[in-house]
């Protein structure tokens, strides 16, 4: 047992722990539904939406966690350090925030803000990182507001264009 097996984080309604195999299809369902809903996405075949789906696969790598409420799977994430194959922006004592999806129907109740808290709270106890990072659209104004009211700075020096689109992320970072 490694320390992510006992890390959990919990609010008066939700509790954030590292997903078991069983919740891995839910996970990559919720994810790539997510993103689907949010508009990001013209067909939810896009190659990207499968590759979110591919849980198991990146579980390997990465701490995957799910949010629960009522023991149902409300959100997802995914925790990266640098060196992993997963990792798009992390930086030495970096955590990276990736895959941060939230169930469609449970938006705007406070689980991105839990998720990303419990991602600190992670950092924290992990020896050598000192800062957690994330992307998020350029135009995702309401991911933004939230990450910008949680001390994340932007960072445009790290901004990027996924490779053969035209969606351009944008890089928040927050010190420990």
């Amino acid at each position: 047992m490694n320390q992510a097996d006992t890390f959990s984080y919990r609010t008066k309604d939700l509790v954030i722990e590292l997903a078991t195999p069983e919740d891995y299809e839910r996970v990559g369902e919720l994810t790539a539904q997510s993103y689907f809903e949010a508009g990001h996405f013209e067909t939810p075949d896009d190659g990207y939406l499968q590759f979110v789906r591919k849980v198991r696969e990146r579980a390997e790598q990465t701490e995957i966690y799910v949010v629960r409420r009522e023991a149902k799977i409300v959100g997802s994430m995914t925790l990266i350090q640098v060196g992993s194959d997963y990792a798009d922006i992390a930086l030495p004592g970096e955590l990276e925030i990736r895959m941060l999806s939230v169930d469609p129907a449970a938006q705007r109740g406070g689980i991105g803000r839990a998720m990303v808290s419990a991602t600190i709270e992670r950092a924290r106890s992990l020896p050598g990182i000192n800062a957690v990072s994330l992307t998020t659209g350029s135009t995702w104004h309401s991911a933004r507001a939230l990450y910008e009211s949680m001390d994340f700075v932007h960072d445009p020096q790290r901004d990027w264009v996924v490779p053969g689109t035209d969606i351009s992320l944008v890089v928040y970072a927050r010190k420990l």
